[in-house]
């Protein structure tokens, strides 16, 4: 063990990256996702109690695995138990209690957290539990928050944040995803071929928003989350390779990496977020961009159109220009037109908005957001008056652009957004 106590920001790193695997390594032992993951809580909890008293274990995800492969076991003879005392028929019992013995002597002999950890440790395994939080039982958004919460190891809160709904709602809508997962009798494995495309629509909009928080975190201190933009990217990669002539799995994969390829130049020297018109373009991942335009000129040219090809396409329009001023926003207003008609959103109509006034001028890019703050969702979002202080300045309005910067600063959750937004202001 390492005599050091694990400080808040460890013990959360330890989560995001041992959760999935530990969920992932007891649905495969089980096949009961709903038990796996309780059991996986509460190893997680054993952990917050013994680590800053013992310090972190050495290897924390074989600890965290034999935790909780011991609360699975102690969660079956509890079972077998009952059974027992209530069962009718007596001859189911030693079948049941050789399972339970079974489970017990696997986890109480040799070393099997190596054997479940490496059995789950492969891209196939991480995918299924995928596709298992995609059930088609569920609906498209209990998909995705339940995905969110057991693969890509977000929190209820950010989850909620990333949805617009409260965290109430969000905690709800995953415990009845679970309970309908468990209901349905749903097995740890990838579905048949005809299955498949259908389910991976959900799984794709999954990575896009764990992307989405690493790329941009919701909150704290740290504006780029590095374990979720790498682990997105890297299912992705699983995606791609499972589906190669899928067109809007090679778009989100181009999306993630032209937008991943960015982020060298998006903090300066003192750590302070840098905006893309002011970026040192020479700092960019010029390999990953030159990836991720072959993967959707690609798409393009060969596969129906998707709305994440054409995210990927404005995403390319941006990196492929030398210059902040060379980029071609008359090219980058025509893909949004496409966007809003694939994927009509508020958020896409707030993109939108900004190439608009880049093209026609700010009068006419306010004039769309001004229509968007009547919606509930970005009413209070601090993206709608950031853009709405970029466009004010732009226009000449420095007065009230500074008041929308200073709102826009109180609304964000992200420490380097507030800060950013905060200069922005005073700087007016």
């Amino acid at each position: 063990m390492t005599p050091v106590p694990p400080t808040d920001r460890v013990a959360d790193d330890i989560w995001r990256a041992a959760t999935p695997r530990v969920v992932t390594a007891l649905v495969r032992r089980s096949g009961d996702f709903d038990r796996a993951e309780e059991a996986t809580q509460e190893a997680l909890l054993a952990a917050s109690v013994q680590w800053p008293r013992d310090g972190v274990p050495d290897d924390p995800k074989a600890w965290l695995v034999r935790v909780a492969s011991r609360r699975l076991v102690d969660a079956w003879r509890s079972d077998t138990a009952r059974l027992r005392r209530e069962a009718d028929d007596a001859a189911r019992l030693p079948a049941d209690a050789h399972v339970a013995a079974a489970a017990d002597a696997s986890v109480a002999e040799g070393d099997p957290e190596g054997d479940v950890i490496a059995a789950a440790s492969g891209d196939d395994d991480t995918l299924t539990l995928l596709l298992l939080c995609c059930h088609p039982a569920l609906t498209p958004p209990a998909q995705i928050a339940l995905t969110l919460r057991a693969v890509g190891g977000l929190t209820t809160a950010e989850i909620a944040r990333a949805f617009l709904v409260p965290e109430a709602t969000m905690a709800q809508r995953i415990s009845r995803a679970k309970a309908r997962i468990r209901d349905e009798g749903a097995r740890f494995e990838i579905p048949s071929a005809a299955d498949l495309p259908a389910r991976m629509s959900a799984v794709l909009h999954v990575l896009y928003l764990v992307f989405t928080e690493g790329h941009t975190a919701t909150s704290g201190e740290h504006l780029h989350r590095v374990d979720l933009t790498a682990e997105a990217i890297r299912l992705a990669r699983v995606a791609r390779r499972l589906l190669p002539d899928d067109g809007e799995v090679a778009g989100l994969l181009a999306l993630m990496l032209l937008t991943e390829a960015r982020r060298p130049a998006r903090l300066d020297a003192q750590g302070r977020l840098v905006l893309l018109a002011e970026q040192d373009r020479t700092r960019w991942d010029h390999a990953a961009i030159a990836e991720g335009v072959a993967l959707v000129e690609d798409a393009l040219t060969r596969t129906a159109l998707g709305p994440y090809q054409v995210q990927a396409a404005i995403a390319a329009v941006h990196d492929e220009a030398a210059t902040a001023a060379d980029t071609d926003w008359p090219q980058v207003l025509a893909l949004y037109d496409v966007l809003e008609q694939l994927t009509p959103s508020p958020v896409v109509a707030l993109n939108r908005a900004v190439a608009l006034a880049m093209v026609q001028g700010p009068a006419e890019g306010l004039r769309v957001v001004d229509a968007l703050a009547t919606d509930r969702r970005l009413a209070r979002h601090h993206r709608l008056h950031a853009v709405r202080a970029h466009l004010l300045e732009t226009a000449g309005d420095t007065d009230a652009a500074r008041e929308e910067y200073a709102l826009a600063s109180r609304l964000a959750t992200s420490i380097p957004e507030q800060d950013h937004l905060r200069r922005k202001a005073e700087s007016l």
